[in-house]
């Protein structure tokens, strides 16, 4: 009984089962010519001949087996939906992609705040701020990594240029109250001629709440009282999460003031 079942377990035939590789077998990097690889590039004719995602992987400098360097720049572009959107990324968010440890992500932080910084300077130290465009496009790096709301008033001169920015309170994620009293605290301790008060939404959705509507009025009033004008209040949010495309709300173009 022994011998037959014996004989017919070695008449079974082993079938051989294709191993699945862990890791995609295509390399990015390895399949690009060596001329057209970032590095030549950037030596023969300079940075701003190369992609995003090509400086990103002058960045990285290395993949990990199976995510070559160019295939994580361009998923961590593709997931932060834009280089610039990397600014507002922690160390935390980098580390989830495979291939970017602790190291490699502190040194990209690290990267993405002196971006923030430079764009902040060079705004220069007295940015004309007239439009709310102009306002959205000052505040938008200092707004982009913020998980709180944040209120400031911009106390502005005669022509319309920035003194100093002043933040008048940081509130949970879903709220920050400013009382118009120390708005106009500061814009009389700046010797301001006009204010323009702004505040961020995490959201990226800069449309206003009940909230919002009613201390812009509140602000309306003070202005009257204490002879500075109030240019405008500006929502500021992300294009991307905003309906109209524009990143910003402003209550000047939309009627309030």
């Amino acid at each position: 009984m022994h011998g037959r079942v014996g004989t017919a377990l070695k008449s079974v035939q082993t079938i051989p089962v294709a191993e699945v590789p862990e890791y995609p077998l295509a390399n990015r990097l390895r399949e690009t010519a060596v001329a057209e690889r970032p590095q030549e590039r950037l030596e023969k004719y300079g940075p701003k001949a190369l992609s995003d995602t090509e400086l990103l992987a002058m960045l990285l400098r290395s993949g990990t087996r199976g995510h070559d360097v160019i295939t994580l720049a361009t998923r961590l572009i593709a997931e932060a939906g834009s280089l610039a959107g990397l600014i507002a990324w922690h160390a935390a968010d980098f580390r989830k992609l495979k291939g970017i440890g602790r190291v490699k992500s502190l040194q990209l932080i690290t990267v993405m705040e002196v971006a923030g910084r430079v764009v902040v300077q060079q705004a220069g130290e007295t940015p004309l701020l007239n439009r709310a465009d102009l306002v959205a496009a000052y505040l938008r790096p200092i707004a982009s990594s913020l998980e709180v709301e944040k209120f400031w008033v911009l106390c502005l001169n005669r022509k319309n240029r920035l003194i100093k920015r002043v933040e008048i309170t940081s509130g949970t994620a879903t709220a920050a109250l400013a009382h118009p009293r120390e708005v106009f605290r500061a814009a009389i301790r700046e010797s301001a001629s006009a204010v323009v008060c702004a505040h961020n939404h995490p959201s990226g959705d800069p449309a206003p709440s009940a909230p919002d509507m009613h201390v812009t009025r509140l602000l309306r009033e003070a202005a009257k009282t204490v002879d500075i004008q109030l240019l405008d209040h500006v929502i500021v949010g992300r294009p991307a999460a905003d309906p109209l495309g524009r990143g910003y709300f402003s209550f000047r173009e939309s009627g309030v003031l």
